[in-house]
């Protein structure tokens, strides 16, 4: 395999518009295009390799001409199934070519990295033109008055049971140990509605919550009742004056719903247990005499949900008043829902519900809301599940975050890396991230891509400032921000919250000690989420690697207007953009300054490859902008750091060959 941005230009295909169409219906004939750089070599013939009905066939492309180096195919397919699956075979010289999602292959290779176009419904826009900004409701901020603060009361006052007071800036957070679910800290929904100044600053606008109905934990993922808003959060009318506060705003809210367990102290759990006979008994799994059930991962106080049931299929999705239907709803009217493990949702042994209750579900949330966002979790290889049907997307780890902190890893001590054995992730080359990425990223469609929740940390990991070299959390936030996909901010990481795993990283913001924030990094947000907002090819832009070796990565995203390339290194290093991977125009604009940077980059631009830089006016005093030297007839580039840095560019777009006559 010829990984991307390894040995200059590829030829490329992505599922953007210069290359493939937005939307496509059953049995439409679509049009796809494949480019081949000159300086890789002249293309005799190519041929569109797509599956129908499970066979392969091969249909020839016709060559559109040049364009900037580029010579272009295009080639006709029938979309004759919901999941139309495609590659290119590209013939020079001697040798075929097969190019997938994955890949540059000289040898054939299995059909699951194929490129895929899907006939389902697309998701709402502004999913993937948005920013998540993710709140644990306990540690976001108490409201002012609020009730009684839970180190300042007694302990007959009313706080639940299960609860250990803690202080907001005195008590620390337990990772690991028996008081780590029940540490409470008093944060409730209308301290959101305070802070949305704070959350509108940085530019997010979609808030996603984690659990907020009554539990017997902090997490609440242990649900009592899906019929409430959780009293200590403000109840019911906290939660429509936080989405109608919002909605004022602009701003959307994702609420997050279990539906692969509840709590055992749940209301349908109750009766079960109490009565094996009863309607609710059947919504989990008991043993034959009903002494033991089914739980997540063996954890007692959450019974797994009996998928088979009718009964619970109507409790929870179909009902007016079922948790997936009363949210979405006036009042509350939440914008869509975060599904929990939505890997293991309808799983257990040889039974299998999973695809049939995502369509039950997202069937349902579209007859209330076509404009509501379906997300699930799925923390493995999620794209098996995730075909672009029923879930929007994934909130997913292993094709961004897992590879994104093993090639920043620094030296912390031990981190829970995603919950294997290992103290922690290895530290890997910039080969080995893109190496992963692709391999995790290639079966999901163009547009799952685009939808999936690309994010440093959550709640369930440790913090990209703990796992990550100094400077790190920025070189990473670049790269969340510019790659497809929508970028999630958790609370705390604008301040460079830390935390060795998920319960330590549930840290109390820091409002009122300014000594609690390690790093201020409001500003870079900020600046990634507008460069986000303002760049189109940023949210619906092709992206193609341009250099991915040791300490530094390089891709661009491109449409036909307008471009963006990003440069990343982890330590000083130097990086050339060979001839061919942009244009003249586009190199031209590498004079110009950043849009954003971090650290210090420098540039030379160059009309032969390895050759001397050009005079150049006098570079730029502001070190963080970039020093550049300027050639508007340069063919290559040179990018130096000095240390960690990295910036982007905005660029001319990407030129298609002019029609011929």
């Amino acid at each position: 395999m010829k990984l991307p941005g390894s040995a200059g230009p590829l030829p490329h295909h992505d599922g953007s518009a210069l290359h493939a169409p937005r939307h496509v219906e059953p049995g439409a004939d679509v049009r796809l295009r494949l480019r081949v750089p000159a300086v890789w070599g002249r293309a005799a013939r190519v041929w569109l390799r797509s599956i129908h009905d499970g066979e392969p066939r091969y249909d020839p492309a016709r060559n559109l001409g040049e364009a900037d180096g580029w010579a272009w195919w295009e080639a006709a397919m029938v979309v004759t199934n919901p999941v139309a699956r495609y590659r290119f075979l590209i013939e020079v010289g001697p040798r075929y070519w097969t190019l997938n999602a994955q890949g540059l292959f000289s040898r054939d290779v299995s059909d699951y990295a194929d490129f895929r176009l899907t006939t389902f419904r697309p998701a709402p826009k502004w999913l993937r033109r948005g920013t998540m900004y993710q709140i644990f409701p306990d540690r976001f901020a108490r409201s002012t008055p609020s009730q009684p603060a839970p180190e300042h009361t007694s302990p007959d006052e009313a706080f639940p049971d299960w609860a250990v007071p803690c202080g907001w800036d005195t008590t620390e957070v337990e990772g690991s140990g028996p008081q780590t679910p029940y540490q409470y800290y008093g944060g409730d929904l209308r301290g959101i509605t305070e802070r949305l100044d704070h959350i509108q600053a940085l530019g997010a606008d979609v808030i996603y919550l984690t659990p907020f109905f009554p539990a017997r934990s902090n997490h609440r993922y242990d649900a009592a009742t899906f019929s409430m808003v959780d009293p200590l959060l403000g109840g019911d009318e906290a939660l429509v004056e936080l989405v109608r506060a919002a909605h004022a705003r602009g701003l959307r809210v994702m609420g997050d719903l279990t539906a692969n367990h509840s709590g055992d102290a749940h209301e349908w759990f109750q009766r079960a247990l109490a009565d094996p006979a009863s309607e609710e008994a059947g919504y989990y799994y008991f043993n034959a005499d009903h002494t033991a059930y089914e739980s997540w991962y063996g954890v007692r106080s959450l019974p797994k949900l009996n998928w088979a049931s009718p009964g619970l299929r109507e409790k929870f999705v179909l009902d007016d008043d079922s948790p997936v239907a009363l949210w979405l709803r006036p009042p509350f009217s939440l914008d869509g829902w975060r599904i929990d493990v939505g890997n293991m949702t309808g799983r257990l042994g040889g039974t299998d519900l999973n695809d049939d209750v995502a369509r039950l579900i997202a069937d349902r949330i579209r007859s209330i809301n076509p404009e509501a966002a379906l997300l699930a979790e799925a923390t493995n290889d999620a794209a098996p599940d995730f075909s672009g049907e029923h879930w929007h997307g994934a909130m997913t780890y292993s094709n961004f975050t897992r590879p994104l902190w093993s090639w920043l890893a620094g030296d912390a001590g031990h981190v829970n890396f995603f919950g294997t054995p290992l103290p922690g992730p290895n530290r890997t080359a910039a080969e080995d991230f893109l190496a992963t990425h692709l391999d995790l990223a290639s079966a999901f469609s163009w547009d799952v891509r685009q939808q999936n929740m690309n994010a440093l940390n959550s709640h369930d990991t440790a913090r990209a400032a703990t796992v990550m070299i100094d400077g790190g959390q920025r070189l990473g936030a670049l790269l969340m921000f510019t790659l497809p996909g929508v970028p999630v901010v958790f609370a705390g990481d604008e301040f460079g919250l830390k935390g060795d795993n998920g319960e330590s990283s549930r840290t109390p913001m820091p409002w009122d000690d300014p000594s609690r924030i390690l790093t201020d990094l409001t500003a870079d947000y900020a600046a990634l989420t507008a460069l986000r907002r303002d760049q189109p090819a940023l949210t619906g832009g092709g992206v193609r690697w341009l250099y991915a070796r040791g300490d530094v990565l390089a891709f661009v995203r491109e449409t036909g207007k307008s471009a963006v390339l990003v440069v990343v290194a982890r330590a000083g290093a130097e990086a050339e953009l060979a001839p061919g991977t942009l244009s003249g125009a586009q190199f031209a604009a590498l004079a110009g300054r950043p849009a954003y940077a971090a650290g210090e980059v420098m540039v030379e631009l160059r009309r032969e490859p390895g050759g001397a830089p050009e005079p150049s006016p006098e570079p730029s005093p502001d070190a963080s902008a970039g020093k550049f030297r300027a050639d508007e007839a340069a063919r290559s580039a040179l990018i130096r750091t000095r240390g960690p840095a990295a910036a982007a560019w905005v660029l001319p777009g990407t030129r298609l060959p002019l029609p011929q006559s």
